[in-house]
């Protein structure tokens, strides 16, 4: 069987796809894409058997034919190739011939019908949104899931509709993230899914800033995201997440506003010398006065202030550096507002004049 494509026609879906293809696999064939050739087009799919990715390409191809393909290998092929390049491949039983100009490959095949590929339970919820609105939603909160915790419902990113409002929730424990927004869903019967981290971070590089729909649809155990051409698998976490709503503070009595860029580089300049280990720096709030200590096992110290709108008594209280940052990092307002009670108790960072996001960061004892 032949077909004939350009190098930018190939390129772009398996980019797509390559992300779910990990490095070191358990079965060889999850190394490889299959590919589904017939009428005029090419499907490619990748699975880690977590989540699954398939998306198409228009081809020249003379027959209908299944096969897998090395994924690395044909995706940096096809990176090496010069733009424009004309790409024919010619594939047999047991191998598949690359010519583009005057270079040739040859990559080893491995049957199609041992590839393994993701059948999601019936569907018992379906709805559609625009790409930008999950986009931003994954990307305010995405930053606090927690790496390979033993919580492992904690592992992934929350996704919620309830009340006409949609709403990810994200916490390692430590600091907790939520961003909401209304949205006009019919469905409205009440979902409450956790993502694999895998699946968010696939989605964040998945998903465009554009008003373009994406169709979602939820069953017991998988979760399946259809944008134009490519559609996006995963399964989903069975557990049951926090009572986020509990930890988000609200008997604060101390409010300070302060310019996020000036509070961020102050930040930035007081971690240099903090503990590496555990990143915590001293905040002292006075009126008008906020003062930033750091310290290490060295014996050194770093020192900072910046004015801020604050007149309330002192309050001194440490924070993990890192997480203030990330925080300040998603913020997209020029001023920032911190909610805050005593030195013992988690603290309430938004946007000015906006509650869409929240962010709740507990202090740490220095």
């Amino acid at each position: 069987m032949k077909i004939v494509t350009t190098r930018d026609n190939l390129l772009k879906p398996l980019q797509q796809v390559g992300g779910v293809v990990e490095r070191r696999q358990t079965l060889p064939i999850l190394a490889n894409v299959l590919i589904n050739a017939g009428n005029g087009r090419i499907n490619i799919t990748a699975t880690d058997l977590e989540v699954e990715m398939r998306t198409t390409a228009n081809v020249e191809c003379d027959g209908e034919m299944d096969f897998t393909l090395p994924a690395r290998k044909l995706l940096d092929i096809c990176k090496a190739l010069p733009d424009e390049a004309t790409i024919e491949m010619t594939v047999e039983s047991e191998r598949a011939v690359i010519k583009s100009g005057r270079s040739r490959f040859t990559l080893g095949l491995l049957p199609a019908n041992d590839y393994p590929t993701i059948e999601p339970s019936a569907s018992s919820h379906h709805f559609t949104i625009s790409q930008s609105l999950l986009k931003r939603l994954i990307e305010k909160t995405q930053f606090a899931m927690a790496i390979q915790d033993v919580r492992y419902y904690l592992n992934g990113l929350l996704l919620e509709i309830s009340d006409g409002k949609i709403r990810t929730v994200a916490t390692d424990g430590h600091r907790l993230a939520l961003s909401e927004s209304e949205c006009k869903i019919e469905d409205t019967s009440g979902i409450q899914v956790i993502l694999p981290r895998k699946a968010v971070l696939e989605l964040a590089r998945l998903l465009s800033d554009s008003e373009d729909p994406i169709t979602i649809d939820v069953s017991s155990n998988h979760i399946r995201f259809v944008m134009g051409e490519t559609s996006f698998t995963s399964k989903l976490i069975d557990g049951k997440f926090p009572d986020y709503q509990r930890v988000i503070p609200s008997n604060t009595d101390k409010e300070i506003t302060a310019d996020r860029e000036l509070l961020k580089q102050a930040l930035m300049r007081t971690s240099i010398l903090s503990n590496e280990k555990y990143r915590g720096i001293r905040f002292q709030f006075s009126s008008g006065l906020l003062q930033l200590l750091a310290h290490n096992p060295e014996q050194e110290e770093a020192e900072d202030e910046m004015e801020i709108d604050y007149q309330g008594e002192e309050l001194i209280i440490g924070f993990n550096v890192g997480y203030l940052i990330e925080v300040l990092n998603v913020i997209d307002t020029d001023t920032v507002h911190i909610s805050l009670s005593d030195s013992n108790s988690s603290c309430l960072i938004q946007n000015y004049n906006s509650d869409e996001s929240r962010y709740v960061i507990m202090p740490m004892r220095l």
